[in-house]
């Protein structure tokens, strides 16, 4: 933090010497040496300024030039290397599954795996995450791709059951292509505007509830792979629930072999896992089982002719080479572009989680714009090649960190490894089942799974967060991943309205001998301090809980305020009926009496006249709740507590004005303590101070508030009792 507060002293110092006049470089040739030569001093700052501010932004946003220089070699090399490795192997069959998931073919997983990670290496500030596919992005691209690309528009004419598979996929190609370059934009632009802080927006109950639910959306869209059904897929509300009932219907059709290599796949798939999770600190790296998997399978559906002998779906033709870089179809822009910014907040999401629990755990820092940026131009150079959106994943960058990865080297090593299988070996995939892919796709979901225990953790730590999360669960099941991912967060900032329209309201008391005041509901320790109440509130006051503000107030001082007024007025006004009858009646006496009745003996007309304007001028202007005869109240003055009122509108201090004008009739004076600047300064430009409130009601403490109101009330019931 110091480091970066002496950087941005440092860029404010140049952009300040920049602005000196270009004379005080005291000549005028063009040359670089011959200025630096004949410049002034401050002519020099201001060149060395120069090239510190650009040095410094260039290494903000290509952050490994700033510490590959100084890469320790021999602590880190050998780490980073292993780890690469590592994470290569496991990326091969998870790009090759996850491009399934996308809708597109499978050689388009391993491009997705080898562009966007060699770029993030480059612009990345994490040290630890993977880049590259991952399910839940891949399967909210495969519900676009299945909706607007159908199977049922590729329908060879004549023959209902075969379809176009090559115009499919190439038109899919297309759109994944579109819909990268859009993510990968929305990205970039996010993260030059400093928008990083969006993602506060998706709370972690949020994120885990939607990511569980988009679990079971791709458990579910595997289930044709795994029983070899020729099932299409939905993109509407209620998908998942047709997509089951679709599968139920057709589930006489089933595919024995394929679903006897589905089961075999995930026993072992699971199995091993189970293994390298038990044993991981004996073991010096996982076992890939996902590699182990796809060779023996590719090797036996080779040997035995699964596709032809038992109709086993295979992946089929895995071109070899790069394909060269084309410009994606801008003009279906406009057809993903809701889903594109979506898919970019998801994946933004996740990479950030990832990069800061990382981070935390190794020390250092991670600049989530740059994030932004670094995510969106991996993005944007993949989709020239025709890649889908990526973001980090959980499994790979677990390995990544646990097999001793310490910079992105280990990311451009496992890119390499999958460049190799591009350019040598990808053609070796051919006759790999379908089945194998979607085993291992539900094989990782298995940590996505135990989610599912955060119900009862939420369920005693924070019963909103809870609700946050059945919601999102919920809403991404029924309403599907986009729809259900803007319900999700407008539920979320509901309950932010939610928490502060009712916040928790507390009578404080003071503890014994100290300046500490806290709820007396709570502490048995405190005690209410006589004649003084004291009413604090955990949140700011505005439109939505102004009126419930006040209505807690009032309940919590034991007093209906609004009724003792009403009565002192009713008081007031019968008193003063009575003294205007009396008047008139003495005024009848007096005319009586000038017309000479005989009671001139009652009374001497100047003492009447004179006790009348006494009472007519005087009572009716100052009743109190005792010459009313009304019940008084136990207590003198009242604290209101603005420690946690982090702001307040307009509607806010109207309400508080009313309170203060309420409590002062009924003979109450209110204080204000623990005022926030900001809210003091509200409450001038709103005009709340006048004759009557005056800036003097704000104490700093209430502790000051309390000692003032205290010695005060002492001394004047001191004068009182001298003056009896």
């Amino acid at each position: 933090m110091a480091n970066k507060e002496l950087k941005n002293q440092d860029v404010r110092y140049c952009v300040e010497r920049s602005v000196l006049h270009e004379k005080e470089l005291g000549g005028t040739s063009p040359t670089p040496t011959n200025i630096w030569h004949s410049a002034s001093s401050a002519a020099k700052r201001k060149l060395r300024c120069s090239r510190s501010v650009a040095k410094s932004v260039l290494f903000q946003f290509i952050p490994i030039l700033r510490w590959l220089p100084r890469y320790p070699v021999k602590e880190w090399l050998l780490g980073d290397i292993v780890s690469g490795v590592s994470v290569g192997i496991l990326q091969l069959p998870q790009g090759l599954a996850y491009a399934l998931l996308a809708g597109i073919p499978p050689v388009f997983g391993l491009y997705s795996s080898f562009f966007p990670v060699f770029v993030y290496s480059f612009f990345g500030t994490s040290r630890h995450v993977s880049i590259g596919s991952f399910a839940v992005v891949s399967i909210m691209i495969g519900s676009v791709t299945e909706t607007l690309v159908p199977n049922d528009n590729f329908i060879l004419p004549g023959n209902d059951t075969i379809i176009d598979t090559t115009a499919r996929d190439q038109a899919r190609v297309e759109l994944v292509a579109a819909i990268t370059l859009l993510v990968g934009l929305f990205q970039v632009i996010l993260g030059l505007v400093q928008f990083g802080f969006v993602v506060t927006y998706l709370s972690e109950p949020l994120v885990r509830g939607y990511t569980t639910a988009a679990t079971i959306h791709v458990t579910v869209s595997q289930l044709k792979h795994i029983f070899g059904l020729p099932l299409s897929e939905r993109s509407q509300p209620l998908s998942l629930i047709y997509s089951l009932i679709s599968l139920f219907r057709r589930i006489h059709q089933t595919n024995i072999g394929t679903l006897v290599v589905s089961i075999i796949a995930l026993f072992c798939l699971f199995a091993v896992k189970e293994v390298n999770q038990r044993w991981r600190s004996k073991l010096p790296m996982p076992i890939p089982i996902e590699l182990v998997a796809l060779i023996i399978s590719t090797a036996v559906s080779y040997s035995v002719n699964l596709h032809e002998r038992f109709g086993i779906g295979i992946v089929g033709d895995i071109p070899t080479g790069l394909i060269a870089p084309t410009v994606p179809n801008t003009d279906l822009f406009i057809d993903v572009v809701g889903n594109a910014f979506a898919i970019a907040v998801v994946g933004y999401t996740i990479t950030i989680s990832l990069a800061k629990m990382f981070a935390m755990k190794h020390g250092y820092k991670v600049d989530s714009n740059q994030e932004l940026i670094a995510l969106g131009l991996s993005n944007l150079t993949g989709s020239f090649f025709h890649c889908f959106a990526v973001t980090s994943s959980m499994s790979r960058s677990l390995v990544q960190e646990s097999t001793g990865g310490n910079t992105q080297i280990a990311g451009s090593v496992s890119s390499l490894i999958i460049l190799v299988i591009i350019l040598k070996a990808g053609e070796l995939f051919t006759s790999l089942p379908k089945a194998i892919l979607s085993a291992i796709v539900i094989a990782n979901l298995k940590g996505m799974y135990k989610q599912f225990m955060d119900i009862s953790v939420l369920w005693r730590a924070n019963k909103y967060d809870l609700l946050i999360w059945i919601v999102t669960f919920l809403s991404t099941i029924c309403l599907n991943l986009d729809i259900g991912l803007g319900v999700s967060v407008v539920f979320g900032l509901l309950t932010v309205t939610f928490r502060t329209q009712l916040p928790h309201y507390s009578t404080l008391g003071q503890v014994a001998e100290t300046d500490i005041y806290r709820d007396v509901e709570e502490y048995s320790v405190t005690k209410e301090i006589a004649g003084i109440k004291i009413f604090k509130s955990n949140t700011g006051i505005y439109f939505a809980n102004a009126e419930h503000y006040a209505k807690a107030l009032k309940a919590k001082m034991g007093v209906n305020v609004d009724k003792l007024i009403e009565k002192k007025k009713k008081a007031a006004m019968k008193r003063k009926r009575g003294l205007h009858k009396v008047i008139n009646l003495a005024k009848k006496i007096l005319a009586n009496t000038q017309r000479g009745t005989g009671l001139e003996f009652l009374m001497n007309r100047e003492g009447m006249v004179g006790s009348l304007r006494t009472l007519s001028e005087v009572m009716p202007n100052a009743p109190t709740l005792q010459s009313l005869g009304l019940e008084t109240l136990d207590f003198h003055s009242l604290i209101l507590d603005f420690a946690a009122v982090g702001f307040i509108d307009t509607v806010g201090v109207k309400m508080l004005k009313n309170v203060f004008e309420e409590f002062h009739e009924i003979e109450v004076d209110v204080y204000i303590t623990n005022c926030p600047s900001d809210v003091l300064r509200q409450l001038e430009r709103s005009h709340f101070f006048n004759e009557t409130f005056t800036p003097a009601l704000v104490f700093a403490t209430t502790h000051d508030a309390v000692s003032y109101l205290s010695q005060n009330h002492e001394s004047s019931s001191i004068q009182e009792v001298t003056a009896i």
